[in-house]
């Protein structure tokens, strides 16, 4: 199966695995996290995500197509993750999410930061 329209790179399973992790750990540890496109929406035209995570998996993609466009715009670094219904386990919710954002990463600080840096480097080897 190809990739959807919106995945402007391709990111690798353990960085994926990382993501789910990180948004877990912010859950549960105090720190604070968006679920579903329309909170992660507001959170990044707010400036307020530290970091957004985008399922691969959703149909319509038009829902979660305006994500990554958003992000470039306001500095803020996403990542793709390959599962909406993981990705809403991790979120702490009993359905799937398309899309979900950290706000605050509590003890996940030093993780999502890892990511972010990857992702950065992800980013610059796609564009060339």
């Amino acid at each position: 199966m190809s990739k959807p329209f919106y995945v402007r790179f391709e990111v690798p399973s353990e960085l994926a695995e990382k993501a789910y992790e990180a948004i877990k750990k912010a859950r549960e540890t105090g720190g604070k996290i968006k679920k579903g496109t329309n909170e992660t929406t507001k959170a990044v035209e707010r400036g307020l995500a530290k970091l957004v995570l985008i399922a691969e998996d959703v149909d319509p993609p038009e829902i979660v197509a305006h994500l990554p466009l958003l992000c470039d715009e306001k500095k803020i670094p996403y990542v793709y993750v390959p599962s909406k219904k993981r990705l809403g386990e991790a979120s702490g919710i009993e359905v799937a999410a398309a899309s979900a954002c950290i706000i605050d990463p509590g003890e996940a600080k030093d993780l999502v930061e890892e990511i972010i840096e990857k992702v950065k480097e992800i980013k610059a080897k796609a564009a060339k």
